[in-house]
């Protein structure tokens, strides 16, 4: 019975070992991001006037980085981003632009959801929204 358990032990041993080498090799292949930023300030920004940033990344990995989806976390932001696989050494965007409706700082934030080792990250925008000058009144 010890001899049985014994070999369990070896054999379950051999193939957990043999199961995480092929999850680091995959790993290893996976795409991963490199921003150029991941926070952008926008500093005051008037009322009424929307914003836009592009967010530039590489693919350090060696497999096609695919984003799957790119979502603001609030309805007064919008996102459009590179829809097509991005290859080992190449670039892709994500345009995130701010609609400046209310006068008060602001800090956003957008999720980026793909097939990379990290797969998700999060991107930030802020800033602080100024009210317009009232026009002076003609009497």
């Amino acid at each position: 019975m010890k001899k049985l358990f014994l070999m369990c032990a070896v054999v379950l041993g051999f193939v957990l070992n043999v199961s995480a080498q092929d999850n680091t090799a995959q790993d290893a292949n996976k795409p991963e991001f490199k921003f150029n930023e991941e926070k952008h300030d926008f500093g005051k920004v008037p009322q009424g006037t929307p914003v836009t940033t592009v967010f530039t990344f590489t693919n350090v990995g060696n497999d096609p980085l695919i984003l799957t989806e790119v979502k603001p976390t609030c309805g007064c932001t919008i996102a459009d981003y590179t829809k097509t696989p991005v290859k080992k050494g190449a670039n892709g965007k994500i345009t995130i632009t701010y609609n400046a409706a209310v006068a008060a700082p602001f800090s956003k934030t957008i999720v980026v959801t793909s097939n990379a080792k990290t797969p998700q990250k999060y991107l930030t925008i802020i800033g602080e929204v100024v009210a317009k000058a009232a026009a002076p009144s003609t009497k």
